[in-house]
């Protein structure tokens, strides 16, 4: 299977160059391909890379067991629904899929040291994979980043430097340099998200070679909304499903700039001054692919909720109380069932599955202080 990278302009770039964004400084996405159908799995594999048939290169995996995780039945806000608890993926949550692409890829690409920024899951996970693969990674990350998440980072033998401010500033001080080392950054590199869209392709074998109705998750770069939508539209393409399932999505309030943009009927994010919040996965204020989010979650006739505040700690209860330990990020997932039901977003009957980002023991310090 082959393709190519492209921009925003729309100009092409080779699937191999080592480059984490256009020349006009857009994101790069994979160009579209087709996906497989369930012939080509390879049902030997028990990770993700039993879909490696739907990559656009022939890479050698650079895996510690990501995927396969299980889907639950649960109950969320009076509404029956499925569960993807993506904390057992190896550093415990979802980012373990994208990372094990990208660095693939880099490794491929011979790359022997890369740059990330993170509020803390990203650069465990890029951590952790990176030191797989042989390749020396620094970690920049927010001052109030949790502990356990850089201490995770550092155990894997990365530089963790922290950064004062926000999450976006830490951001910008990556890209100010990845002038001296490559910037492998989950929110950029058109691979991380390729390996996302993996995640569909196992919703879709988990269903019995079905798509859910509607699919929820939470966002802050969008990163698995967008992994999400490549994949079902592979599936689509191929003939494999009959529908796209509609991507419902979830930011808190205190950060929730795809929801404004989205309620507004803009293209693109503006500008604003957000506060802190305790789903600090989700705390982007500038999501850099914010455009193709957005008309992803559109074209899947989809929408998204931002929740309150004060809902995630009694979110986390709720998710608790089924033995679902998730950290904050996950949790608002949750606080957002009731309002998609009200909508008519998730309907009786729906085949739903609800994505739990990340696990509660990332944020044991935060969790112990909130849940007193």
């Amino acid at each position: 299977m082959s393709s190519y990278l492209v921009g925003r302009d729309g100009h092409r770039y080779p699937i191999d160059e080592p480059r984490w964004r256009g020349d006009d400084g857009s994101p790069l996405l994979v160009g579209p391909l087709d996906g497989i159908g369930p012939d080509g799995i390879d049902y030997s594999i028990r990770s993700q890379w039993r879909y490696a048939a739907a990559l656009p290169l022939d890479l050698a995996p650079v895996s510690l067991g990501e995927g396969c995780t299980p889907l639950l039945e649960t109950t969320l806000g009076g509404t029956p629904l499925l569960v993807k608890p993506e904390w057992f993926n190896p550093t415990g949550s979802f980012k373990d899929r994208g990372t094990a692409v990208m660095m693939a890829m880099l490794a491929a690409q011979g790359i022997d040291h890369i740059l990330e920024d993170s509020s803390g899951n990203g650069g465990a996970s890029v951590a952790a994979y990176a030191a797989a693969a042989g390749i020396r990674a620094t970690i920049l990350a927010p001052e109030s980043t949790s502990p356990a998440k850089l201490i995770q980072s550092r155990a894997h033998g990365a530089t963790v430097d922290l950064v004062a401010g926000s999450r976006q500033a830490t951001a910008d001080e990556a890209i100010r340099r990845s002038g001296d080392i490559f910037y492998a950054s989950h929110n950029w590199h058109p691979f991380f998200v390729q390996g996302v869209s993996l995640l569909a392709y196992e919703m879709w074998e988990d269903l019995g070679f079905e798509a859910p109705d509607a699919v929820i998750l939470p966002a802050g770069a969008g990163s698995l909304v967008l992994g999400c939508s490549i994949g079902f539209g592979q599936l689509l393409r191929a003939g494999m499903i009959e529908r796209m399932p509609r991507l419902l999505v979830v930011q808190p309030e205190n950060c929730s700039p795809l929801v404004r943009a989205f309620a507004a009927g803009e293209h693109a994010v503006r500008q604003a001054d957000w506060s802190p919040t305790l789903a600090e996965g989700t705390s982007i204020a500038r999501p850099v692919r914010d455009r193709e989010v957005l008309a992803a979650i559109r074209e899947s006739q989809g929408c998204l909720v931002a929740v309150a505040e004060a809902s995630i700690i009694p979110s986390v209860r709720e998710l608790a109380s089924r033995g679902l330990y998730a950290e904050p990020t996950s949790a608002i997932v949750a606080a957002a069932v009731p309002e998609f039901v009200a909508r008519g977003a998730i309907r009786p009957g729906d085949s739903v599955v609800a994505v739990l980002t990340g696990s509660g023991l990332k944020a044991t310090g935060a969790l112990q202080k909130l849940l007193a």
